[in-house]
């Protein structure tokens, strides 16, 4: 699947390495890393109430970004994306 650009705009808003943040009423941390001189994202997410976990990576190909959640639909990893803010 390919990533929009509202989507990159705010998964390259994320710190890269560990941060909180909050996201549709749930406080999570989070962990970004970067691979292959960035060609290579890996996103995980842990609801800090043990109640929700987010996992993802995002590759840059020669036809832009290719989004691939890790055993979840598309949709949540997007809409947790879309939805986080992080603590400041």
């Amino acid at each position: 699947m390919s990533a929009s650009d509202a989507f990159l705009s705010a998964f390259f808003a994320i710190p890269m390495g560990s941060s909180t943040g909050h996201a549709h009423g749930r406080r999570y941390i989070v962990s970004r890393t970067e691979f292959s001189d960035g060609k290579s994202q890996k996103l995980v997410a842990h609801a800090l109430d043990g109640g929700d976990y987010i996992s993802l990576n995002l590759y840059l190909t020669n036809n832009g970004y290719l989004l691939r959640p890790c055993e979840m639909p598309a949709e949540k990893v997007t809409e947790f994306v879309l939805g986080f803010a992080v603590k400041n």
